[in-house]
């Protein structure tokens, strides 16, 4: 398996900007020539570099890392924490509050206690996610083995150069993008990079293919790569940010793409800061203008009070809790996700978790095992054939030679342990694999004494050793007619999406030793057909996904054969135009992508580069995405999704580049996670939808009294309290229970939803706060500034002057609004919170119930408490308990029937 070196990690964060991830165009240009013109144009020779070209190189090209250390500091963090809109806004309200001009110390201190509870919590939520991905980041010594001057040495990885000749052999990293000079028996295994299951061959040919696709030249190699089998010579073309994994690095180091959730939290803020630029400027003159007291005879306006007023109403828009809400919503699902074996990275990912409505996935280890098997063993009709499967054993399990994987996956068959008996054969001789004959052969000696060449290799060379093939146990001449025939079911197989090997043999007479030769007048036995098979819970997992309203589409940069294979195999559609190929996204435009995006279900074929222009295309037509991926190569889509989902299994940089880690690759898990991604986005959405309707509800109702009520409608003071009582109300929110059918289908951000919730929900208390001003002023006679409180209160009006916000006209009216105020924006967390009917279909948290009955009972308690005078509240009369009661009870009917007519309607 490659190791990378540990600088890789930091491309997360930190690149060559502006590289993009191609192939180099010298890288294939080399391809193209021989190796004594590549080393030529390289300024090298055959025995290496010398150490004074090395280091000349090494100065000139920098080491080979595709990025430098470099992490966020703890004041970058806290920075980014504090450039927060809400957090300037209430910043500069609070410095407003504590000039000598307002000179409203408490109501300061209070906006001051908001900016600190919310930047403090981003921050260490922040910090802890920062340090988590630093604890990823272990060091690796990585070395290669390099020509200089002739000299075989091990040198560090980082400080290969290009011109440098290195020596390749089993299990080793491809130590830089490379050029082969000679190679033996070479297989790569490049599935990091294309998401192939099985290893690559590759040649020290000229290669000069038209059209091919630079991943898929024979004679080259890439960073990230590593050994399976062989030996191999190549000169170092390209390291560090040069290389193709470097470029790739680059162009993760790039800003990442604004998520959907992000977009609908600032969407959200600002809506609420232009309507806090219309409304407080509007107030605050309102008020100027028509607030007057007397001073000598002499008509004044009270423009300071006028502005603590409009500084206590921004207060009151301002939507502060919605950091907090938002952070203990996701901390609080983070928690949920992790006992279900999800970890949560970065904590807006969760509500994109939960909008996701595309998920685009890689084929290997996602839907299939990962692990290559032996699927059938049949003989050349297909049938399924017990001999065949002996002479594959026999062949596999004598061979001396490196075991790749077909071999393996013969041994460890199911079948084999049962029925084989080994050591009752003995093994003669062996003809080793070459890439010339493309198979290997074996001879044993049979327990009935008998020599029997047994041979394995590549169809269409097996088939040209042949003269005969066995079909029901008897043998048949391999004449040109039936070879076609022949022919035709071994490519069945193939377009199956099977990798299939042909078994053939024949008694042989007793020889001193066997060799090429010997391979013919072979009889065909059969195949055996192998496939890195689906996982059991694949299919399963994707209809579920399916059914929630998540569609899956199969990214992978294997062949369309076996991925179509796998594909029919889990449930997906795989006709014609519903497949994709990396050649065919290369030449489309940006436009053409996307609608081709949209229709297809597999993309085969791919690079990493087509990957990202993919989610791209999806996200351009309005698509939330998701991309599950373990591989370098799935790399840059982790960062351009909604949401990138990898494995703890996953290598290093793909783990860094994801937002979610799935401790088990097991798509049934992330199906967990989208459940409650939707949850935690429900419960923010609560939040939202009270705060901007009772906020817009309120700026009706805060300017008619100010243009009407001939005092100031609720004391700055008083509106502080009531908004702090109110956000109080709402804390237990992100524990409140989310009814099923908002979590049946993803739940993007929609503004003109929330828009319409605002608009049609909002105005509704504005219609109760206007019943109440006439009720407090006409019932109640509050219109009259010279109303005589009851004796108990005559001491503390006694004393109010000419001030008309001082007598108990004015407390009375403020004390009734208030209560009945902050009364219907408590009850409407109830009816807001469900698309049903309220405590008879839907119930509340317990949390979420005890917190409303404590905020109304403290309401209704606070005028007769000490508190009340302090706040400038005066006892109501017992005539405005019913009169409230009946307020509250028909409030919540026109609020409940708004709510489903919109709901029925299709318009939140």
């Amino acid at each position: 398996m490659a190791v990378l070196p540990k600088n890789i990690l930091n491309a997360v964060k930190r690149g060559p900007g502006g590289t993009g991830f191609r192939v180099s165009e010298q890288l294939v240009r080399a391809a193209a020539e021989s190796p004594q013109q590549a080393i030529a144009r390289m300024e090298s020779a055959a025995t290496g570099l010398t150490d004074e070209q090395a280091t000349e190189r090494l100065g000139k090209y920098g080491h080979n890392v595709v990025a430098d250390e470099h992490s966020a500091s703890k004041f970058k963090i806290f920075l980014r924490a504090c450039l927060n809109p809400l957090v300037i806004l209430l910043t500069l309200l609070a410095t407003v509050s504590f000039s000598p001009l307002v000179g409203d110390n408490r109501a300061g201190t209070m906006m001051m206690l908001m900016v600190v509870l919310g930047v403090s919590l981003r921050f260490f939520q922040e910090a802890k996610a920062d340090n988590a991905a630093a604890a990823l980041k272990a060091m690796i010594r990585v070395t290669a083995t390099v020509l200089r001057s002739g000299v075989v040495l091990e040198i560090p990885l980082e400080e290969l150069v290009p011109g440098d000749v290195v020596k390749l052999a089993a299990g080793d990293m491809i130590p830089a993008d490379i050029l082969l000079l000679s190679c033996k028996d070479l297989f790569v295994i490049q599935s990091s990079l294309t998401g192939e299951s099985l290893p690559v061959e590759k040649f020290d040919a000229i290669d000069t293919t038209p059209g091919k696709m630079p991943l898929e030249l024979q004679n080259i190699c890439f960073l990230g790569t590593s050994v399976e089998s062989g030996t191999a010579t190549a000169l170092v073309v390209k390291t560090g940010h040069e290389t193709y994994l470097g470029g790739m690095a680059g162009a993760l180091a790039t800003t990442p793409i604004q998520s959907s959730f992000d977009k609908g939290i600032s969407q959200f803020t600002w809506l609420m800061i232009r309507f806090m630029a219309v409304m407080v400027p509007l107030v605050f003159i309102i008020n100027g203008i028509t607030k007057t007291y007397m001073v000598d005879g002499v008509v004044k306006h009270n423009w300071w009070m006028a502005l603590s007023f409009a500084m206590a109403v921004a207060v009151g828009l301002t939507p502060e809790m919605l950091p907090m809400i938002v952070t203990v919503c996701l901390s609080k699902g983070a928690l949920a996700m992790s006992r279900k074996k999800v970890i949560v990275k970065r904590l807006n990912s969760i509500q994109n978790l939960g909008a996701m409505d595309i998920l685009c996935t890689d084929k290997t280890g996602t839907l299939t095992q990962d692990h290559v098997i032996l699927e059938r063993h049949c003989d050349v009709a297909r049938d399924e054939n017990d001999g065949v499967l002996t002479l594959a054993y026999l062949n596999s399990y004598f061979q001396t030679g490196l075991k790749n994987v077909l071999d393996r996956a013969i041994l460890q068959h199911r079948d084999v342990h049962e029925n084989m008996e080994a050591d009752k054969y003995v093994k003669i001789d062996e003809i080793p694999f070459d890439f010339t004959r493309r198979m290997m052969s074996v001879v044993v000696r049979t327990p009935e004494g008998k020599n029997l060449l047994v041979c394995k290799g590549a169809p269409e060379a097996v088939f040209a050793k042949c003269a005969e093939f066995e079909l029901e146990g008897e043998t048949h001449p391999m004449n040109d007619l039936l070879l076609e025939d022949l022919r035709e079911e071994f490519e069945d197989l193939s377009r199956d999406g099977f990798r299939v090997l042909a078994l053939a043999s024949r008694e042989c007479e007793p020889q001193a030793a066997y060799g090429r030769n010997d391979e013919k007048d072979l009889i065909l036995r059969g195949y055996v057909a192998f496939l890195d098979p689906p996982k059991d819970t694949a299919g399963p997992a994707i209809a579920a996904l399916q059914k929630h309203g998540v569609a899956v589409k199969v990214l992978t940069g294997d062949n369309e054969l076996v991925s179509k294979k796998i594909c029919r195999e889990v449930g997906l559609p795989v006709d014609k135009d519903m497949v994709v190929l990396g050649s065919q996204v290369e030449v489309m435009t940006d436009a053409e992508l996307a609608v081709a995006a949209e229709r297809a279900c597999l993309f085969a074929r791919l690079s990493p580069a087509h990957k990202q222009r993919i989610i791209r295309s999806l996200q351009s037509k309005g698509h939330v995405v998701g991309f599950m991926g373990d591989g370098i190569n799935d790399s840059p889509a982790l960062r351009a999704a909604d949401v990138g989902v990898s494995v703890d299994s996953a290598v290093d940089i793909a783990k860094e580049a994801a937002d979610v880690i799935l401790l088990e690759k097991n798509l049934m898990v992330l199906e967990e996670g989208v459940l409650e991604g939707r949850k935690v986005f429900a419960n923010i959405l609560k939040y939202v939808r009270m705060g901007a309707s009772s906020n817009f509800g309120n700026m009706f109702s805060v300017i008619g009294a100010s243009i009407f009520v001939p005092f100031l409608p609720m004391a700055p003071m008083q509106i502080l309290a009531n908004n702090l009582l109110y956000d109080f109300s709402q804390v237990p929110i992100p524990t409140d229970e989310v009814d099923p059918d908002q979590i049946t289908k993803p739940r993007p951000w929609d503004m003109s939803q929330i828009t319409r919730f605002i608009v049609f929900i909002g105005p509704c208390s504005s219609i109760f706060d206007y019943t109440t001003y006439l009720m407090m002023l006409f019932v109640f006679k509050c219109n009259n500034l010279g109303l005589v409180p009851p004796p108990d209160q005559l001491a503390r009006f006694a004393n109010a002057g000419a001030d008309p916000d001082k007598t108990y006209a004015a407390a009375l009216f403020q004390t009734g609004w208030f209560v009945e105020s902050l009364l219907t924006q408590t009850l409407i967390i109830h009816i807001i919170r469900t698309n049903k009917i309220p405590f008879i279909q839907s119930r509340a948290s317990l949390p979420l119930i005890v917190t409303s009955s404590v905020i109304m009972i403290a309401g209704v308690s606070l005028p007769y408490t000490p508190l009340g005078p302090w706040l400038g509240f005066a006892p109501l009369p017992m005539l405005y308990w019913p009169l409230l009661a009946l307020t509250l009870l028909i409030y919540c009917f026109l609020t409940q029937g708004v709510k489903t007519l919109l709901l029925r309607k299709g318009w939140i």
